[in-house]
C-alpha cells in the first residue's frame, strides 16, 4: 500500500494502542474476535480513531459525510423531522455521532424557518473533543438556539420524538465469519512476528453461531473450487435497535447508512465481504494498519436491523434509496430557493445535490430506513422508492 505516512506524533499514538491490544491478546490467551480489535482501535477510551483527537471530516480527515457534503441535507431530513415533531409537539431530537456539528446545525435552522423546532435536540457522541467541535459550530451559526441543544453521556431512559443516527451503524463492530467446507469458523486477531495477524476458530455456539448457521451464504457455481466465504455479523447494530426499542416510548428512528439487504449483502459475488479502512482519503483493507488513526467500517444488513426492529415492537415504516428519500423530502424545492441565475451561489449546491442522489455517487449505495412506535401516518420520505420487499 502506498497510503501517506503519519506525523511522529500521530505514530507514537497509534504505537501506544498498539502496545495496549498486544497486552489485551496476551490476556485473553493469545486471540481475540475481530469485533474485539475493531471496537479497541475505534473506542479505546483516548486512544481510539473516534475518541481521539485526529480529524475526521472534510478534507484534512478521512472521509466526507453527507452532512459535510451539502447543507441541503440537513435542511432535508428536517423535513421529515418536521412532519413527525408536528405529531408530538414536546418531542425531541436526538442524533447519534454528530461529527462537526453541521447536521444539527441545519436541521436546527430549517426546523425554525418551518415553525417546528424540537423541545430539546440532543447529542450523544463518545468522542470529548467532536463534542467541543459541535458546541463551537452551533454557538457560531445559531447561538440563539444553542440553549436548546444538549450532550448526553448515557442514552435517556425514554424518548419521544425523532432519532437521527447518519452513518452510525457502519461503524459499530463486527464479527468476521467464515463459511467453507460445511463448517463455521469465525476470524480473530492474534499477535504473531511483531505484528496483528488472523487466525480462524470453529464457531460451534452463541448467538453468533446462530444467526451464522441461518446465513449459509451461497457460492457461485464458477468458485466450487474454492468455497470459502467471508462475510460480517453485526451483534452490536443488533442490540443497539433492541435497546433504542426499549427507550423510545413514541416516535421515528431514522437510520442512513450505506449497505444492502440480506440477499445482496450475503451475495455469491460480495465472498470477501464489506470491511473497509479509510485513512486520509485513502480506502484499503488492511484493518492492522495504524490502529487508531483510520476509520474501519462494514456496510449494514438492513435486513438484520428490520428484523431485530420487528422483534422488539418496533414497525418498518419505510426503506429506501438516499436519492429516493431526499427527493422525496423536497431536496429540489430546498436547491430551487436559491435563483438558478446566481451561477455562482446555485451550481455549487446544484453539484452537491448531484453527489447525494447520483446512482454513482451515494443516491443508490446508501439507503433510508423508518423505524417508528405508535406512529400511523404515512412517512414523506418514503411515498416512493420503497424497498421493503428487498429486505
Amino acid at each position: 500500500m502506498n497510503l501517506p505516512l503519519p506525523d511522529p506524533l500521530a505514530r507514537a499514538y497509534s504505537d501506544t494502542l498498539k502496545t495496549t491490544l498486544r497486552e489485551h491478546i496476551q490476556h485473553a490467551g493469545g486471540w481475540i474476535a475481530f469485533a474485539n480489535y475493531m471496537e479497541t482501535v475505534l473506542y479505546a477510551p483516548g486512544m481510539g480513531y473516534y475518541t481521539g483527537g485526529a480529524a475526521k471530516f472534510g478534507a484534512p480527515g478521512d472521509f466526507v459525510t453527507a452532512p459535510e457534503i451539502s447543507p441541503l441535507f440537513g435542511q432535508t431530513l428536517a423535513h421529515q423531522a418536521a412532519q413527525v415533531l408536528a405529531l408530538m409537539p414536546q418531542g425531541s431530537i436526538l442524533e447519534f455521532g454528530a461529527g462537526s456539528g453541521k447536521l444539527a446545525v441545519e436541521m436546527l435552522s430549517e426546523l425554525e424557518r418551518l415553525d417546528c423546532l424540537p423541545a430539546r435536540y440532543e447529542i450523544l457522541d463518545v468522542s470529548a473533543e467532536l463534542q467541543q467541535r459541535q458546541r463551537a459550530l452551533i454557538e457560531q451559526k445559531i447561538p440563539h438556539l444553542a440553549s436548546r441543544v444538549h450532550w448526553l453521556t448515557t442514552l435517556p431512559e425514554q424518548f419521544t420524538g425523532v432519532i437521527v443516527a447518519n452513518e452510525v451503524l457502519d461503524a459499530m463492530p463486527v464479527h468476521l465469519v467464515v463459511w467453507q467446507d460445511g463448517q463455521i469458523f469465525e476470524q480473530g486477531v492474534i499477535w504473531h512476528d511483531q505484528n496483528f495477524a488472523w487466525q480462524a476458530r470453529p464457531l460451534t455456539a452463541g448467538e453468533l453461531h446462530e444467526i451464522a448457521r441461518e446465513l449459509p451464504p451461497a457460492v457461485s457455481e464458477d468458485r466450487q473450487e474454492d468455497n470459502r466465504y467471508l462475510s460480517e455479523i453485526s451483534l452490536a447494530n443488533r442490540r443497539f435497535i433492541r435497546t433504542l426499542a426499549e427507550r423510545l416510548q413514541q416516535g421515528v428512528m431514522l437510520l442512513i447508512d450505506y449497505g444492502f439487504g440480506e440477499s445482496e449483502y450475503y451475495h455469491p459475488q460480495r465472498r470477501q465481504g464489506t470491511l473497509m479502512c479509510h485513512y486520509r482519503h485513502h480506502a484499503h483493507d488492511d484493518p492492522f494498519f495504524l490502529p487508531g488513526l483510520q476509520d474501519l467500517t462494514s456496510h449494514v444488513d438492513f435486513s438484520a436491523v428490520a428484523g431485530s426492529a420487528q422483534a422488539s415492537g418496533l414497525t418498518l415504516m419505510g426503506y429506501t434509496t438516499q436519492a429516493h428519500f431526499l427527493i422525496n423530502c423536497g431536496i429540489t424545492d430546498l436547491l430551487a430557493r436559491m435563483p438558478a441565475d446566481h451561477a455562482g451561489s446555485y451550481l455549487p449546491l446544484a453539484n452537491q445535490v448531484q453527489r447525494l442522489v447520483s446512482p454513482a455517487e451515494m443516491g443508490e449505495l446508501f439507503k433510508v430506513m423508518a423505524l417508528g412506535k405508535s406512529i400511523e401516518t404515512p412517512l414523506r420520505g418514503f411515498v416512493s422508492g420503497d424497498l421493503r420487499r428487498r429486505l
